[in-house]
């Protein structure tokens, strides 16, 4: 450091082996996980799809309560329009829980092939058998 310099205005200086040590480390560390994620466990899809169904069943009940609520105090019908609706957004919500669970429509832009273009849209997908 010159007479002029202050400490601020220096660049600090990383010594040449620590990166070198950090990727001998990470590579290191790679390897003992077996090339997986150590962050994600085995259950984790389950337990993902658990909170997932958890939230559809309760969102859907919710919006189907809000909605009954909100017209029965606008048109003055209380309590008629909450029951009518809250059986609703049950319905709704356990028919999200079973697509959900079946696996049917979970990727996003899911479009049903028509009857008898099922085989088709098979082979282009996979091949040919």
């Amino acid at each position: 450091m010159s007479e002029g310099e202050s400490p601020s205005e220096s660049e600090p200086q990383d010594p040449p082996g620590d990166l070198e040590r950090l990727d001998g480390r990470l590579r290191h560390a790679r390897e003992q996980a077996g090339g997986q994620n150590p962050s994600r466990s085995a259950t984790m899809p389950g337990l993902a799809l658990a909170f997932r169904t958890g939230i559809e069943l309760v969102s859907a009940l919710a919006v189907g309560v809000g909605i009954g609520f909100l017209l029965d105090k606008w048109l003055d019908t209380t309590p008629w329009f909450l029951v009518v609706f809250f059986f609703l957004g049950a319905a709704a919500g356990i028919l999200n829980v079973y697509r959900a669970a079946s696996g049917i429509r979970l990727a996003p832009g899911y479009k049903t092939p028509p009857e008898g273009d099922a085989d088709k849209a098979d082979e282009q997908k996979n091949g040919p058998a």
